[in-house]
C-alpha cells in the first residue's frame, strides 16, 4: 500500500503509515468511525477524482461524463434499493452540508424547525446557537425526559405552540429507537414536514435492525461513513415531490462539482450493504453494544437514556471521580479511542464535559464479538478506575495490542 506515495512524498507516507499502525494496534470505539473495505479505498483513490461533472446525470455542464453518469446512477439505484427511497441525491460532501441543503430547499429565512437539543443527543446542525443556520432559521429544541427518553407528547405540545415548518428527528448521541410513525402523525396534525437525520444509524436501518423512516418521511439525510461503512460523505433521500427542490439546493445552491471518486466509493459500500453478510454485521454491532452496556452499567457510572438500542452508549463518568476529558485521555493511553461528550443538561463545558461516548461499529468490522466485548468492557472500567495510574494504563495498552493482533485490520495486506 502507498508504494508511489513512499517514493514521491515520504513525509506524508510516514504519517499515513503511523496512522495505519495506530488504527491497527488500538481499539477504535468512537461510534461515528468505522473501517472501510479495500474495495471502497480503491474506489476512493480512483481515476474518477480526475473528472469534473457539475450537474446531474444527463444534464452535466461538462463533456466526457458518460461513464461518470453510469457510476453515479449505480450509487443512486443501490441507495434506493437499500432504503426503499423514491429519490436519492448522492452528491452532498458530508452530513452537515446535506442538512443545510434540506433547510435551504424547503424553508425560508425565519421559518421554524423543531429539533433535539444538542446536549440531549442532537447534532450541531439541528439548531445549536453556535452554527450559521441558527442565525437564518428559528430552531426550537426539545429534550429527553428525566428518565432519558423522547417524550412524544411533549414534542406534539411544542409543535402546537411553535408551529414548525419541519419536525426533525435523528441524533448523534441518543441511543434509543425512534418512533417515526408517531412523529409523522404529529407532523400531519400540524401541517409540518418530516425530516430525519440518520447519520449514525443508517447502516443498522439498511440492514433491517432499526426502524426505517425513509418510506414515511418527506426527507431523510445521512452520512455514509458511520455504520453504513462507506467513505466520508453525505446523502439525501426524499419523496419524489421534493426531488427538484433538493437537487437544486445541493447544486448549484450549495456545492459545485461533485466528488465522483467519493460517489464511486459510496456505490461500492452500498453494494456491500446489500449483501446478506451485512445484516449479520449490523446484528452483531447491537449485540456487542449490549455487552458493553452490561459491563459499564455494573459500575457507578451512569448510562444515559437507560442503555442502548443501537451501536452507541453515552455515559456519565463523573460518579467515578473524573471528567469525560480525563476519561478520554486515560483511555487513549490505554489504546482505547473514544470521545468526551456532553450529557443531557451537562453542568460542565463542551471541551471538558461530564461524559464519554463510545460505540461498536469499528470493532465489529474487525470481527470482534461478545467475548472480546466482555474483555474490553473490563479494561474500560479498570482504566477509568485507575485513570491516574500510568503503569495500569500501560499494561492495558499491551493487552489491547495483543487482542488487536488477533483481528488484523486488513488481513489481505498481511
Amino acid at each position: 500500500m502507498y508504494s508511489h506515495l513512499q517514493k514521491n512524498d515520504p513525509q506524508i507516507y510516514e504519517l499515513l503509515k503511523k496512522e495505519l499502525k495506530r488504527q491497527e494496534e488500538g481499539l477504535e470505539m468512537i461510534p461515528s468511525e468505522n473501517f472501510v473495505s479495500l474495495a471502497v479505498l480503491e474506489a476512493l483513490g480512483s481515476i474518477a477524482t480526475n473528472k469534473y461533472s457539475e450537474g446531474y446525470i444527463g444534464k452535466r455542464y461538462y463533456g466526457g461524463c458518460e461513464y461518470i453518469d453510469s457510476l453515479e446512477g449505480l450509487a443512486i439505484d443501490r441507495a434506493k434499493q437499500l432504503f426503499h427511497a423514491e429519490h436519492v441525491n448522492v452528491q452532498p460532501l458530508s452530513g452537515a452540508p446535506a442538512n443545510v441543503a434540506v433547510y435551504s430547499a424547503l424553508m425560508e429565512p425565519g421559518d421554524t424547525i423543531l429539533g433535539m437539543d444538542l446536549s440531549h443527543g442532537g447534532h450541531l446542525t439541528h439548531g445549536s446557537p453556535v452554527t450559521w443556520m441558527s442565525k437564518i432559521f428559528n430552531f426550537v429544541r426539545y429534550k429527553t425526559t428525566p428518565e432519558g427518553l423522547i417524550d412524544y407528547n411533549h414534542i406534539e405540545a411544542m409543535a402546537r405552540e411553535h408551529k414548525p415548518k419541519i419536525i426533525l428527528v435523528g441524533y448523534s448521541a441518543y441511543s434509543r429507537e425512534i418512533d417515526y410513525a408517531r412523529i409523522k402523525t404529529i407532523a400531519d396534525k400540524m401541517g409540518a414536514l418530516t425530516m430525519a437525520d440518520i447519520a449514525h444509524i443508517s447502516g443498522l436501518i439498511a440492514a433491517g435492525e432499526m426502524n426505517n423512516p425513509v418510506p414515511l418521511f418527506d426527507v431523510v439525510t445521512t452520512t455514509t461513513h458511520k455504520t453504513l461503512r462507506g467513505p466520508r460523505g453525505g446523502m439525501i433521500m426524499c419523496k419524489e415531490q421534493y426531488a427538484k427542490q433538493i437537487d437544486k439546493a445541493v447544486f448549484p445552491g450549495l456545492q459545485g462539482g461533485p466528488h465522483e471518486h467519493n460517489i464511486a466509493a459510496k456505490a461500492v459500500a452500498f453494494k456491500e450493504a446489500l449483501e446478506p453478510s451485512f445484516k449479520d454485521y449490523a446484528r452483531q454491532i447491537k449485540k456487542n453494544a449490549k455487552i458493553l452496556e452490561t459491563a459499564l452499567g455494573a459500575t457507578p457510572m451512569k448510562l444515559m437514556f437507560g442503555g442502548t438500542d443501537n451501536h452507541l452508549l453515552l455515559i456519565d463518568v463523573m460518579p467515578m471521580g473524573l471528567s469525560g476529558k480525563n476519561a478520554q485521555e486515560a483511555l487513549d493511553k490505554a489504546g482505547i479511542t473514544l470521545n468526551k461528550n456532553m450529557i443531557p443538561d451537562d453542568p460542565r463545558k463542551p471541551m471538558d464535559p461530564s461524559g464519554i461516548r463510545l460505540g461498536t461499529p469499528a470493532l465489529t468490522t474487525r470481527g470482534m464479538k461478545e467475548e472480546e466485548m466482555k474483555e474490553i468492557g473490563a479494561w474500560i472500567v479498570e482504566a477509568i478506575e485507575h485513570w491516574q495510574d500510568e503503569a495500569t494504563l500501560a499494561r492495558i495498552r499491551s493487552q489491547v495490542k495483543e487482542l488487536t493482533s488477533r483481528f488484523p485490520l486488513y488481513p489481505e495486506l498481511a
